[in-house]
């Protein structure tokens, strides 16, 4: 799988650990950055990381900042791209289960490494469910239309 990794200041550890955890794995990892501690602006990494996932460069993308709240905003600014904030298993897998989420957010100051990792794999191994889920993420891709112009 093809995976779009970015993060800001705030998430590099984060994000550092899981490209190597993803290419350990054989995933093929497209880092957008940063790479470095100095402060920069989430949404000059987090975007074209988003643009890949939604453009179909990559199959999924995963966004780290301080908390994972301003990496989602921006990531579910992009049509197409159903980004999930999660910090905690069963979000992760419900939001491919019912949501088809193709991109994850993280915070590294609220979830630790050894977790994050366990997240991130299931949100990469489970499927989505389809069925009456298909309706409900037609209706958010609807909305999309509506007023992503």
């Amino acid at each position: 799988m093809k995976i779009a990794v970015a993060c800001d200041h705030g998430g590099l550890n984060l994000k550092n650990k899981i490209i190597a955890h993803l290419n350990a794995q054989g995933h093929e990892t497209v880092n957008f950055g940063t790479d470095t501690f100095d402060s920069c602006d989430y949404p000059e990494f987090a975007l074209p990381a988003a643009e890949a996932v939604a453009n179909g460069e990559c199959d999924k993308g995963i966004l780290i900042c301080s908390t994972g709240i301003g990496v989602s905003i921006v990531a579910n600014k992009v049509p197409g791209v159903r980004c999930a904030h999660c910090h905690d298993a069963y979000c992760a897998e419900f939001t491919r289960l019912h949501n088809d989420s193709n991109v994850l957010a993280m915070g590294e100051k609220v979830v630790g490494e050894g977790y994050a990792l366990e997240i991130v794999d299931i949100f990469l191994k489970t499927q989505f469910e389809g069925g009456r889920h298909r309706r409900r993420v037609d209706k958010i891709t609807a909305i999309e239309k509506k007023y992503c112009k």
